[in-house]
């Protein structure tokens, strides 16, 4: 308050009166002279909140990532080994000392679910997972995938932002930074949680790190009483209206770029001050986006929101569709909450055909609906949908129910914006236990998804403690084998 009384007090009349009456017609003269290109860059820390644009022609121009915490089982759901069919129950010998990651190796240990090929490509999935089986032809798998870490809080942090410690941004905010916005009322990159709690790391998994603040994810709970905390006032504060809520944002803006001109160069106020102007505008754009009660019946049905099983996950993937049309430039979904016994994630030690029965379930269905919602509405073409995981699981058991984490072999897969469908690309060996055949990093995954969004993944730099970091770090490479 000191600062703000000294910033009001130096200000002359004429000053006052633009910022507290004439700003707010500034404000839009501004806006609209910039639409046209005819307002000269500023010289202050917004210039780092603008896109660096585009490398080349791109494929597409949004994402939607579902991401599956706790690990899901490749060998349960995607990666058919007919080995361990066939050694079920005989002791696991991969030729070399397996140190997991709170066990010792069990037996072989088929899946619980039958496995069949479905689509022209002939793709080979498990009857967990029937829904997804019914897109294969439109979906590229990458079976190499690697880890560097077999712990759960390093690992996502690595799947979402290329490196295990955290302070690094997230995939999203890289394409917020990189691309900015396709909408003025809806924020760049969304978060959709899964509504039973977060994931290990929780909001550090959406963080703009050293970016500008103002590419984090929004974090939004559809399920919530409130999705977006703060949006409204109190009902009982009845006197909060409409002309004195736009004059206290005027007065507070203000405010905050008196503050700001002291302080060059700090991004979180800039941030600070974007936020209360999209918060004006969600207001009005936001519970349109969240009613889903305009949907058909028929749309319900698909995304499974007549089950109470795949109710909560289908009710996030219908609102991503809803956000991407809308102009929401990356949408993340998250399966899995880290809130411990009885578990509610796909970190399933104790009981495979239990936990991932139920986690299976869940996801199926909503997910193979999103993409064939995005497909019949003319979407898909142009946006890419990622499934994700942290990583695997091991072929052996674990307890003779469960198995272990796996670092050395899982599964992602593509489909959308410019991915060539119905393709695998890498290998784990006969147990799916390691990647023998191009191993995969997430680095190759995010190179390739900015690829497609017009992004030179080597090109996308920012200067921090005199270090160019990217996204990708020093590694990634576009896995050309899976762009159309």
């Amino acid at each position: 308050m000191n600062n703000a009384s000294h910033f009001v007090r130096r200000s002359s009349r004429r000053e006052f009166l633009w910022n507290s009456g004439g700003g707010l017609g500034g404000i839009a003269l501004a806006h609209l002279l910039a639409e046209a290109g005819l307002l000269a860059p500023a010289a202050s820390a917004a210039e780092d909140v603008t896109p660096l644009g585009l490398h080349h022609p791109p494929r597409a121009k949004r994402v939607v990532q579902l991401f599956m915490s706790g690990a899901a089982s490749q060998c349960d759901m995607f990666d058919h080994k007919p080995e361990l069919v066939k050694r079920n129950g005989q002791p696991w010998d991969p030729g070399e000392k397996v140190e997991l990651f709170q066990s010792t190796p069990g037996n072989c240990m088929q899946s619980p679910w039958a496995w069949s090929q479905h689509g022209e490509c002939g793709h080979w999935m498990s009857s967990l997972v029937p829904e997804l089986a019914s897109c294969v032809d439109d979906i590229a798998f990458l079976h190499g995938m690697v880890s560097k870490s077999n712990v759960h809080g390093p690992a996502t942090f690595m799947q979402n932002s290329g490196f295990v410690l955290p302070g690094f941004p997230s995939m999203g905010a890289w394409v917020s930074y990189g691309l900015g916005s396709l909408t003025e009322n809806l924020p760049t990159f969304v978060v959709l949680p899964d509504a039973r709690g977060f994931a290990p790391n929780g909001p550090g998994n959406w963080s703009a790190g050293f970016l500008p603040a103002a590419h984090q994810g929004t974090l939004i709970k559809p399920a919530a009483v409130n999705p977006i905390a703060d949006l409204f006032p109190p009902r009982d504060a009845k006197y909060i209206t409409a002309e004195s809520e736009a004059d206290s944002l005027a007065a507070l803006k203000a405010l905050n770029e008196g503050h700001l001109a002291e302080r060059p160069g700090d991004s979180r106020l800039d941030a600070r001050i974007a936020s209360y102007e999209l918060a004006a505008k969600l207001q009005l754009s936001a519970p349109e986006v969240l009613d889903i009660k305009s949907e058909t019946e028929a749309t319900h049905k698909l995304y499974g929101l007549d089950d109470k099983v795949t109710e909560d996950f289908g009710r996030n993937c219908l609102i991503a569709r809803r956000m991407l049309e809308r102009g929401v430039r990356f949408v993340q979904v998250w399966s899995g909450a880290d809130n411990g016994f009885p578990r509610r994630n796909w970190d399933s030690h104790e009981d495979i055909a239990r936990d991932h029965g139920d986690m299976g379930r869940s996801m199926d269905r909503p997910a193979a609906a999103l993409i064939k919602d995005l497909k019949a509405r003319g979407m898909l073409e142009d946006t890419i949908v990622i499934w994700t995981t942290e990583f695997g699981r091991m072929p052996c058991s674990q307890g003779g129910q469960g198995r272990d984490h796996n670092p050395f072999g899982f599964t992602s897969w593509l489909a959308g914006g410019g991915v060539r469908g119905g393709v695998s690309y890498g290998a784990t060996d006969e147990w799916s236990y390691k990647a023998v055949e191009n191993p995969t990093y997430c680095y190759d995954l995010h190179a390739t998804v900015l690829h497609l969004l017009g992004i030179d993944h080597e090109r996308l730099t920012f200067r921090h403690n005199g270090i160019d970091r990217r996204l990708t770090d020093v590694h990634g490479r576009v896995i050309q084998d899976v762009l159309a």
